[in-house]
């Protein structure tokens, strides 16, 4: 990595409105928009130092560094800025198209419980030593990747576990980063349109870029892309499997408590067998099980202690039981495309609910197709539907819920675009023996409306309902 002359500064920008004297501006250019066009408002608020891709009208005091890739650069500079601090810590980097939010929490909850010091980034934000702070991205700006890992390493942290999406390859986020290990979860179409990735090739040669930079893979060979997932590893690969792999689990049941439907098997793996519980059900928690066992594994953990710690894990907004209604039961999941969405109903049929209620709407201005696919597979598998908003933006949510609606066919459906009235129409409604799937908002604590993040729990409106409900009985 080119090392920089950074003459003194105090910080490094890319947003202009975050300009001062003894910053340095990096002219980042986006699909919306180009940094270089706010290089003299950067100037006028006391930045002398630029890096750019092309040459800058400023005054002769303003010196410009001329860089092939502004992105590159940032991410160079960053890594220097706050002295290396991804050296210092053991980084697992996650990636796929579902799972990745489910396995980190549950990773580093393991590594926690087992005395290590394990941070995370990702969709759920970055959490340090238990404190959150939410981020704009799966997978931050380089700037913001090298100010946490300095952060965590402040905070006596030794192993941070992060998201690592597509895009975050495609725009040279994790540029530098040198990754223990690095996971493959799964991959099917997403993230495809305007904006994010021309075609499905395109989005899985950016998965594929993690596995060029980590010392480890551990690859999840039941996935019909794991080959070019393996081909692409620069370092050991390790898979997992439900039928032949490295680490592979068999004989698979399920496995309840009050307050847990779950699921346990028999992990072989080294030719040892081990048995595996986790709290959540499906076939998905069983990968994610095996995944978070080979993982922890190599992060030092013993296969005792992921034993004992991996049926406490718990994760917010994934196949969360929301302990609200006596006779039925709420569950609130981030499943927000088509397979996730599929993967959590066909999981709760096998407990065989009386009816199979499911909630949920589909982003506005972007992944359009997701909405056809979210209706087919609630079609098939949903008893009733409550068709509604989650994140709608500028796009009218009325408009978004007719396309829903247009693919819905038979299946008995109401709609609300307020998601609070729909939220609260579920609960209030539910009958004995109904499972109600709240899907797509999962861990957020907000609704994209218009430009403003409007506050929304969809927990605490379930709560607050039920409470309702129990002072009129």
């Amino acid at each position: 990595m080119m090392k920089y002359d950074l003459y003194g500064i105090k910080d490094i920008v890319y947003d202009s409105r975050k300009a001062a004297l003894n910053t340095a501006f990096v002219c980042l250019v986006g699909a919306k928009s180009d940094g270089h066009k706010f290089a003299q408002m950067a100037y006028d608020k006391g930045t002398r130092l630029f890096f750019a891709q092309k040459d800058l009208a400023l005054p002769e005091d303003a010196k410009v560094i001329l860089c092939e890739d502004t992105r590159i650069a940032l991410a160079e500079l960053s890594r220097q800025f706050f002295d290396y601090p991804d050296k210092k810590l053991k980084i697992i980097g996650i990636t796929g198209t579902k799972g990745k939010t489910t396995t980190s929490n549950i990773i580093a909850q393991i590594l926690n419980k087992s005395g290590k010091n394990a941070a995370v980034i990702g969709t759920n934000g970055i959490i340090i030593n238990g404190v959150r702070t939410p981020t704009v991205n799966t997978t931050p700006e380089s700037y913001e990747l090298y100010r946490s890992f300095n952060d965590m390493v402040n905070a006596g942290c030794d192993h941070c576990i992060m998201e690592v999406s597509s895009q975050a390859v495609k725009l040279n986020r994790i540029h530098g980063i040198e990754f223990d290990v690095g996971v493959f979860t799964n991959l099917s179409p997403d993230h495809i349109g305007e904006g994010e990735h021309a075609d499905y090739n395109e989005y899985r040669t950016c998965k594929a870029g993690l596995f060029a930079r980590s010392k480890v893979s551990v690859i999840n060979c039941d996935d019909d892309d794991s080959s070019y997932m393996i081909e692409a590893a620069s370092g050991n690969v390790i898979t997992y499997s439900v039928k032949d792999g490295d680490c592979c689990a068999d004989d698979i049941k399920h496995w309840s408590e009050p307050g847990v439907l779950g699921v346990k098997f028999n992990c072989r793996y080294n030719d040892v067998i081990t048995e595996l519980k986790i709290a959540t059900p499906g076939i998905y928690s069983v990968y994610n099980a095996l995944c978070a066992y080979t993982v922890c594994l190599q992060c030092g953990v013993t296969s005792a202690q992921i034993i004992k710690y991996l049926p406490m894990t718990r994760v917010k907004g994934r196949f969360e039981i929301v302990d609200a209604l006596p006779d039925s039961t709420v569950i609130i999941d981030y499943a927000h495309n088509g397979l996730s969405l599929e993967s959590v109903l066909k999981t709760i049929k096998e407990y065989e609910p009386k009816r199979l209620i499911v909630l949920f709407g589909s982003v506005g201005e972007r992944t359009q197709l997701r909405r056809r696919e979210l209706a087919e597979v609630a079609r098939e598998y949903a008893d009733f539907v409550i068709a509604t908003s989650d994140n709608p933006g500028n796009e009218d949510p009325d408009k978004i819920i007719d396309e829903i609606c247009s693919y819905l066919g038979d299946t008995p459906y109401i709609r609300f675009a307020d998601r609070v009235e729909a939220v609260e129409y579920a609960v209030t409604n539910a009958l004995p023996g109904d499972v109600i799937l709240l899907a797509g908002k999962g861990h957020e604590d907000y609704q994209l409306i218009g430009n403003e993040k409007v506050p929304f729990s969809e927990y605490d409106i379930v709560i607050n309902t039920a409470q309702k409900i129990r002072a009129i009985v």
